[in-house]
């Protein structure tokens, strides 16, 4: 049995079989073609963050799939109100076939899995968003833009930026980094990154310069500059990360065919302009939906690792 919670724990090799089976599945759902190897199994989504993205297409992927999902708030049910993780674990693992847990603290997610006698997929942590990758490169690779990519990610050292880390890492791809002092991304995760990258080929480079890290980029990409739980820095934050936006300036010293990508929720006029988005709008929304697809191709590989 395999849980998915950091692209750390997998091989290039799993990862892209876990997205070739979702793109698999996402053609048979536009050719009208249904199939339900996950049928009569049930998922249990446990939210302490809540989400658009990851409830709609989990709970519709599961469906898809030929299974059942059940929506687990920190108000529904007893972890963080006196039970202890392990026994959360121990319960919800005997009576569902998968866990997708989305939350704050990466200890948690660990611990769980640790006691869980089922797969426990990272919906979201504070320190990896592993699934948003996934549909990432999905998407990356059905543009035709993938092992030659250079990756060029602008703001927060945050789960998304640990989480390309490890992709590019694993892939083999050049990824720069580029974040404002006082944000950078966790040196320990860093660290994991360039020692794994020296199997790979990947060449990942880390600075406070923006228009560096964007010169000659094929994949330009950001995120929120406060995330969930950060509300009360937003001031700060938005001082700290003057100039780096990406607006059309910015996006003129990468290739002048660069595609470029966001997680979203976006927030216009702060991490990325109106008229990036509006330009780049359709894969930035193949995107959004390719969370749907690659979620079902990891639900089917986790299934089949039993």
């Amino acid at each position: 049995m395999r849980h998915f919670l950091t692209l750390k724990d997998f091989t290039k090799e799993e990862i892209l079989e876990i997205i070739n089976i979702g793109l698999e599945i996402k053609n048979d759902l536009k050719a009208g073609v249904y199939k339900e190897p996950l049928k009569k199994q049930t998922l249990a989504m446990i939210f302490e963050k809540s989400s658009t993205r990851t409830r709609v297409s989990f709970e519709t992927g599961i469906y898809q799939l030929g299974g059942h999902a059940l929506f687990l708030s920190s108000r529904d049910i007893h972890l963080g109100r006196g039970e202890p993780v392990k026994d959360t674990a121990r319960v919800i693992s005997s009576m569902c076939d998968m866990v997708m847990i989305r939350t704050f603290a990466h200890s948690m997610i660990e611990e769980f899995a640790s006691y869980s006698k089922v797969p426990v997929i990272n919906g979201l942590t504070d320190s990896y968003h592993p699934v948003q990758l996934l549909a990432d490169y999905m998407t990356m690779t059905e543009y035709g833009i993938n092992e030659n990519a250079v990756v060029a990610y602008i703001g927060d050292g945050n789960n998304m930026t640990h989480s390309w880390l490890m992709l590019a890492a694993k892939i083999g791809f050049e990824l720069r980094i580029a974040t404002p002092k006082g944000y950078e991304v966790d040196r320990d995760v860093l660290d994991d990154a360039v020692h794994l990258a020296k199997e790979s080929g990947a060449v990942i480079s880390v600075s406070n310069d923006p228009m560096e890290a964007l010169r000659d980029a094929t994949i330009v990409t950001t995120d929120t500059w406060a995330s969930m739980g950060q509300e009360d820095e937003k001031a700060q934050r938005v001082k700290a990360f003057d100039g780096y936006m990406v607006d059309g300036l910015k996006m003129c010293l990468a290739k002048k065919d660069a595609k470029f990508l966001h997680c979203l929720p976006a927030y216009r006029g702060q991490e990325v302009s109106e008229e990036i988005m509006d330009a780049h709008a359709d894969i930035i929304f193949d995107e959004a939906e390719n969370r749907l697809h690659a979620q079902k191709g990891l639900m089917v590989w986790l299934d089949r690792q039993r």
